[in-house]
């Protein structure tokens, strides 16, 4: 028996454990629910702690250099505190709450390219172990998808969506990374720019829409970023005008002339109804951190996609989502 003991101290033997999320997509701020599935091992042992760790594969720049790693944003208690006996099976079932800014990785089912996944870890005996890591799908919230909806009827094309470390500055961006969508131009904005990058920040009282623009350069003058930050209420979806809204975003945004400093000595008046709000003040959408790049290359042809969240402490984890990809498909 005292054997036993020393072997489940160093993993040997111990509990194992899988952890089963409900069918279907979750969305950002909502439920996420599941069971834990714990098998004892070769001796009884004391389950101190179960752990659920939200996990994202992240781009990051160091220099010209571009780099992939996967990033921990929340980590959630969901059991513990009881004896696992030898051999015994306990389903531990959870539901927890999403950051609100988790980001989005379908729409209408069909995936964006961008991974997100739930770790499940164990703390036994004050030691810790990492166990399974199940895929994470999270569908937008409705103001999302409407806003998205919009820029695909208005002609904008979905080239690729990835997660950028750094932060947005002047927003209430929480995460330690966003989410970047990238947009093929609009025919009736083509001549003005290359392509349109969309960011969602959402709270539980609405969304911020960071868009920002890769403007082509006229005969004596060459190309710019230009930036600028909506916001809207998750509040009355049904009953807005979105390809309106979503179009005067985008107009604004292609007839400003110039530079970005330069243009933006003062603020557009806010925009009058529909709960909306434009603000394209100096100093205060710049992206800090790295902001090109693009993981997916694309499904869901043809239409756009975004993002939303919540908070943690970074911890950047030195491997990647297609080590555990690889080890499923030789299973």
């Amino acid at each position: 028996m005292v054997f036993k003991r020393l072997l489940g101290a160093l993993g040997v033997g111990g509990p194992s454990v899988d952890t089963v999320l409900d069918d279907g997509p979750v969305r950002p701020g909502g439920p996420l629910s599941g069971q834990v599935h714990l098998e004892g091992g070769s001796a009884d042992c004391e389950i101190e702690q179960i752990t659920l760790e939200l996990v994202a594969r992240v781009e990051a720049e160091h220099g010209d250099e571009e780099h992939e790693g996967v990033i921990a944003f929340d980590r959630l208690t969901v059991g513990g505190g009881f004896r696992l006996a030898e051999g015994e099976r306990r389903d531990v079932p959870f539901t927890v709450t999403l950051p609100w800014e988790t980001p989005i990785t379908e729409l209408h089912g069909q995936s964006l390219g961008v991974i997100l996944g739930v770790r499940t870890e164990l703390a036994v005996a004050g030691a810790k172990d990492k166990g399974d890591l199940d895929p994470l799908r999270v569908a937008p919230l409705p103001a999302q998808e409407a806003v998205l909806e919009a820029l695909g009827q208005l002609g904008f094309g979905f080239k690729s969506a990835d997660l950028e470390l750094g932060h947005i500055h002047g927003t209430g961006q929480t995460l330690p990374f966003y989410q970047e969508i990238e947009l093929s131009p609009a025919p009736q904005y083509a001549h003005a720019v290359n392509e349109v990058e969309v960011t969602f920040l959402a709270t539980p009282g609405g969304m911020e829409v960071v868009l920002e623009a890769d403007k082509r350069g006229g005969l004596f003058s060459g190309g710019h970023d230009a930036v600028n930050r909506f916001t809207a209420s998750h509040e009355g979806v049904e009953h807005v005008d979105w390809n309106t809204e979503v179009d005067s975003w985008v107009r604004r945004m292609a007839e400003h002339h110039g530079g970005y400093a330069a243009d933006h000595a003062g603020p557009y008046p806010p925009h009058q109804g529909h709960g909306f709000h434009h603000d394209d003040s100096p100093h205060s959408h710049h992206r800090s951190g790295p902001s090109t790049g693009a993981v997916v290359a694309g499904a869901a042809a043809g239409v756009a996609v975004g993002v939303a969240g919540g908070f943690v402490a970074a911890e950047v984890i030195d491997e990647v989502f297609d080590d555990d990809d690889e080890e499923e498909e030789e299973d």
